[in-house]
C-alpha cells in the first residue's frame, strides 16, 4: 500500500448526500477481484448516460476535475453496501482523500486498508472546503497527514482528527498485511521454538 504523508492537488466537488456504494461502482463491476482498471466505471451511472456517453455536467467529466485527487462530499458517504470495490474505484481513478462531515462505518474502515484518507469534519468546514473546490483548475488543496491540517488556495488552515493507530499506517502504508509483516521476525521465532518445543504440532 502506498503511503500518504502529504498530497497536494485538485479538489472536486460533490455536494450530494447518502452517496452509497452502489453509486460509487454500480453491481456489474464487481465481477473482479482485481483492483486495478475499476476507476474507469467510478460513478457510472452519474459520469455516463445511457449510450455510454459521458455526462458533461458531471463534474469528474469536467476538465478542471478529471485529475482530481480529493473529493469533497456530503454526509453519510459509503453508505448500503460493505464492498470494498468502492474504494479500489476511487483509489484506481486517482482520488487518495474524501473529505466529508460522516462516513458509512465499513466504507471508513476500508479506505484506511486501501490508502484513501477519509476526513471527517463539521459541516461549516466542509462547506468552506466545497467553495473552494468549486474554483475549477484552482481548487488546489493540500493535506498533511502528520500536521493533520488542510491548507486551503487562499493560504487557510482547518485542522482534522484522525486515530493514531490509523494515522500510522497510512504514514508508513501498512494495510492489515503490512502489519502482520512487520512482526516477522518475532512469527519466525515463535515457529521455529514452537517446532523444536512441541514436534507433535
Amino acid at each position: 500500500m502506498d503511503k500518504f504523508t502529504t498530497l497536494t492537488g485538485v479538489a472536486a466537488p460533490l455536494p450530494l448526500r447518502n452517496i452509497d456504494t452502489d453509486m460509487i461502482i454500480p453491481k456489474q463491476f464487481l465481477k473482479t477481484i482485481q483492483r486495478t482498471g475499476l476507476g474507469k466505471s467510478l460513478f457510472f451511472e452519474m459520469r455516463f448516460d445511457q449510450a455510454g456517453q459521458e455526462v458533461p455536467d458531471f463534474v469528474l467529466n469536467k476538465p478542471a476535475y478529471r485529475k482530481a485527487q480529493i473529493l469533497v462530499t456530503g454526509d453519510n458517504f459509503g453508505c448500503g453496501s460493505s464492498r470494498e470495490h468502492a474504494p479500489w474505484a476511487l483509489l484506481d481513478f486517482g482520488i487518495r482523500c474524501v473529505i466529508a462531515p460522516d462516513f458509512a462505518d465499513i466504507f471508513y474502515n476500508n479506505c484506511f486498508q486501501n490508502g484513501i484518507l477519509p476526513i471527517r469534519l463539521p459541516q461549516a468546514e466542509v462547506d468552506k472546503l466545497m467553495d473552494d473546490a468549486n474554483r475549477g483548475a484552482n481548487a488546489t488543496l493540500t493535506i498533511n497527514l502528520q500536521a493533520q491540517e488542510i491548507r486551503g488556495p487562499d493560504g487557510g488552515v482547518i485542522k482534522f482528527d484522525i486515530d493514531p493507530f490509523r494515522k500510522h499506517c497510512l504514514l508508513n502504508g501498512l494495510d492489515n498485511i503490512g502489519l502482520t509483516l512487520e512482526k516477522e521476525k518475532s512469527i519466525q521465532a515463535f515457529e521455529t521454538d514452537t517446532a523444536s518445543s512441541r514436534p507433535w504440532l
